[in-house]
């Protein structure tokens, strides 16, 4: 994106209405890369495309924002932090641009029409690396600020746990197709799923010619071989002819298989049969989008139902404060079979709990092995409860993927947890030296988990724990509690205000003529103040009256040690000290002679005793009208060398400009000064 004329813009808008549609596996939110924080990404070559227009947050300009031939990528943060990314063009004068989107519980394509979820980005003009790093600038950089163009890293974002994110990336150079390198680092967040891949449920199709397998989490559609070779059946009265993903037509990962016989199984009463994971004749087993493989030998066994109809389902865990039940099946059931309205269920227990839907979980081709009930509200307090199966509105129970329909009466129990909260008290008990904080949580409700972070300089798990600071000031303190199920987190602001510190302001330098002010910039609550200005005075004063000090030998200047304490309300005291440095004069003038011989006498030129001196400016003329030296510091001091040669005896012309302090008063002086050698 560039900065360019309105005609400029026009040109291009014609062109972007001609470009062709996304349609590229990737090149659409819904199609997006799955990533992972360990992999760099190459993509070797970018298709030109566009689709939409995109509304950059702050950038107001003519340019035509969009996904102008983009690559999307999809993933999710495991830990709250700051995410660092680099995208290194293949060519670099080629130009990228990039946004990233928080759409959790959103659909992808809503990236087109809600700016809000709007993370960060960078459209700058400029070619070459761009991405997010320290150093990068806080804003969205737009692609019409031709003073900014330079700026093509933003700085890192920070990214939640439990949120799914979409970064676009957009290839703005039309002459080439050159692709590109994407990788993940630096930050302090993380976007590296920590769960071991596996297999987590399995089961026969009617009359056992094939066996669907659900996995616990997405894997590679690469991965996959396709004559299912990555699978071992046992007892092996079939062979595996093939393995087909559901959804990798459209997508880059799946975790639904299903496993192609060569004949039926015979249907067992029992789980009697094994489906292990073996490496491929592909070379491994199935990886995820981190490539971590499911480990060889990995099994799960499944039955082969005789015909029968699949009994009621289980209880999955249930959650803290429970708005919805999860009951799953032994064998699919037919997503159309379950009354949307909830009345294949009846729920009774310890609290009055109405049911108000029902759904499939996640169906893939009409089927699902899980059934969601939903309740009118969450379950806050403990209790035990039982789920009954029961005829529905819609004139059955449930019926699995064998048109078997599971009888009514069926039941499964489950228990709820109370909610527990998270709030604290604290007693603080303030000291001159060490502050120490008693923090009491109250246990209600069985929690058995507490951890405390105490302004993230230490860390607790006991109940009522006891911490002490030595600085003092607001400490932020964190409490996360547990009963096993249901977990809250309280935070709170404690405030140490016993923080004290002596200070004060005073002249940097003395004149005979003038009085010492003291101005008290002590920190605290503070009762009392205790001064000694060092020329046998004291005061008791916050901020003392104006004070007189001895005059000094002629050329010669005193440091006078002043001293303020100050006590605050816990009687608590701290102490300054600063010298006070007393000057013979303030009367400026420039010597009419000097000899620079290095006797340590005499030996430099200067302006003397411009204590009161400001926007000096002191210039040394020799006889051919040459400037010899110039200065605007009154203490540098000329040794009568002009580029380090010596300059002969004989006079020199000065000039002397300044203003002074006390009158702002512009004093312009000539004279002469003679250099004897």
């Amino acid at each position: 994106m560039r900065l360019i004329g309105l005609f400029a813009v026009l040109l291009l808008w014609n062109s972007l209405c001609r470009a062709q549609d996304c349609t590229t596996l990737g090149q659409t939110p819904s199609t997006a890369f799955p990533v992972c924080g360990l992999t760099t990404l190459e993509q070797d070559i970018v298709p030109p495309c566009r689709t939409h227009d995109i509304k950059v947050p702050g950038c107001d300009d003519l340019a035509p924002y969009g996904d102008k031939n983009p690559f999307w990528y999809r993933f999710n943060c495991y830990k709250t932090g700051t995410l660092g990314l680099l995208i290194t063009p293949n060519d670099l004068v080629d130009d990228y641009d990039w946004m990233l989107f928080d759409i959790t519980g959103r659909n992808a394509d809503e990236v087109f029409t809600n700016p809000s979820l709007v993370v960060t980005g960078n459209w700058s003009g400029s070619a070459g690396l761009t991405g997010a790093s320290n150093s990068g600038v806080n804003y969205i950089q737009c692609s019409s600020d031709p003073a900014n163009y330079k700026n093509t890293f933003s700085t890192m974002p920070t990214i939640q746990e439990g949120h799914t994110y979409l970064l676009l990336i957009s290839h703005f150079t039309d002459e080439s197709q050159s692709g590109y390198k994407l990788s993940f680092g630096g930050g302090s967040g993380s976007i590296t799923d920590p769960l071991k891949p596996n297999v987590k449920g399995a089961w026969a199709s009617c009359g056992g010619v094939s066996v669907t397998l659900i996995m616990n989490k997405k894997m590679k559609c690469s991965s996959l071989a396709a004559d299912g070779s990555d699978f071992r059946l046992t007892p092996r009265r079939a062979q595996i002819v093939s393995a087909t993903a559901v959804g990798c037509s459209n997508s880059f990962d799946f975790d639904t298989v299903v496993l192609t016989l060569n004949k039926a199984l015979t249907a067992t009463p029992t789980n009697d049969y094994r489906i292990t994971i073996q490496t491929g004749s592909d070379g491994n087993t199935l990886l995820d989008n981190c490539d971590q493989m499911i480990t060889d030998g990995n099994h799960i066994n499944f039955i082969v139902d005789p015909g029968q109809p699949t009994p009621m389902g289980s209880i999955n865990s249930v959650a803290c404060a429970p708005d919805k039940v999860e009951l799953v099946f032994r064998r699919p059931i037919k997503c159309n079979s379950i009354a949307v309205d909830g009345s294949d269920f009846t729920l009774v227990g310890s609290t009055p709990v109405t049911i108000t839907g029902a759904t499939g979980g996640k169906c893939v081709n009409g089927v699902s092995t899980s059934v969601f009930v939903n309740l009118s509200a969450p379950i806050t307090s403990a209790g035990n409860y039982r789920i009954t199966l029961k005829t529905g509105t819609d004139g059955n129970t449930v019926i699995d993927d064998c048109d078997q329909e599971t009888p009514p009466g069926g039941y499964d129990d489950f228990s709820t947890a109370d909610t527990v909260n998270a709030d604290f008290t604290y007693q603080t008990h303030l000291g001159c030296v060490t502050d120490v904080v008693n923090f009491f949580h109250d246990g209600a409700n069985s929690v058995n988990k507490w951890n405390w972070n105490f302004n993230n300089q230490g860390k607790s798990t006991e109940q009522n724990p006891t911490y002490s600071w030595t600085v003092f000031g607001p400490k932020e303190i964190q409490l996360i509690v547990s009963n096993g199920v249901c977990t809250d987190t309280s935070q709170s602001t404690v405030l140490l205000d016993n923080f004290l510190e002596a200070d004060f302001g005073l002249q940097e330098v003395l004149c005979p003529e003038d009085k010492a002010i003291f101005t008290d910039s002590s920190v605290g609550k503070i009762i009392s103040w205790n001064w000694d200005f060092g020329n046998g005075n004291t005061s008791l004063l916050q901020n003392p009256l104006p004070e007189a000090y001895p005059l000094v030998n002629s050329g010669r200047s005193r440091l006078f040690p002043v001293r303020l304490i100050v006590e605050n309300d816990l009687h608590c005291t701290d102490t300054a000290v600063k010298q006070m440095k007393v000057v013979y004069s303030c009367l400026i003038t420039v010597p009419n002679g000097f000899t620079p011989n290095g006797d340590g006498h005499n030996d430099y030129l200067y302006p003397l005793n411009a204590w009161k001196a400001i926007n000096m400016e002191f210039i040394i003329y020799n006889r051919y009208g040459q400037i010899v030296f110039r200065s605007n510091n009154w203490t540098n001091k000329w040794d009568g060398r002009l580029n380090g040669q010596l300059q002969p005896s004989g006079v020199f012309v000065w000039l002397l400009r300044y203003t002074l302090i006390d009158t702002g008063e512009k004093v312009f002086k000539r004279g002469t000064t003679v250099l004897i050698r």
